[in-house]
């Protein structure tokens, strides 16, 4: 059972990390990928609806992302929902399909970006601190109720804090790699 505290709690860190892999990739580089239009919602017959739902997206090359609606009169729409995001594109409509080329970030634009990355990756780490400190405080009820010894309370901590120091290094490292994406040229 005290291993499942363990285990318990490191999914819940390793959710956190995911979740901002998943916010990090939403933030544009000066290369295109398909993941940055994921957020994007278009009025799909009454209904808001992601992008990815009602169009194919693929890359054309490392700087245009090409989408293909399913249904043709969703052209418009869809081009103007890209155009109206926060991300600062400017789809062009090919007959059936949309081109979004992704134009190159400005040097101002990069650093604006590096502080949400860092902002982002703060979030995480305080996130993965306030899960090692939701760990302790159960820990500590369960000595206080003599559900475990106090030296298993410490072996436990000390498992969580291993656990904590690991997801701590491993968002740095996440942090950093996006970093260096947004500033590459």
């Amino acid at each position: 059972m005290n291993m499942d505290i363990c285990s318990s709690f490191e999914s819940k860190m390793s959710k956190s990390v995911d979740v901002l892999v998943s916010n990090l990739a939403k933030i544009r580089t000066g290369r295109a990928h398909i993941g940055i239009l994921d957020h994007i919602s278009i009025d799909y017959y009454g209904s808001f609806t992601l992008i990815n739902k009602i169009a194919n997206i693929n890359l054309l090359d490392a700087r245009n992302i090409q989408v293909v609606p399913y249904e043709k009169r969703m052209i418009n729409a869809i081009e103007k929902s890209i155009r109206e995001s926060d991300l600062g594109l400017n789809p062009i409509s090919f007959g059936d399909s949309i081109k979004v080329p992704m134009p190159p970030l400005t040097e101002e634009r990069r650093k604006s970006l590096v502080k949400v990355v860092k902002s982002e990756g703060e979030d995480t780490k305080v996130a993965i601190r306030n899960i090692r400190r939701e760990a302790n405080d159960l820990l500590k009820k369960m000595v206080k109720d003599k559900d475990i010894s106090e030296d298993e309370e410490k072996r436990l901590q000390d498992s969580i804090q291993k656990i904590t120091d690991q997801k701590i290094i491993l968002i740095s490292q996440i942090i950093s790699k996006k970093e260096t994406e947004v500033m590459a040229i």
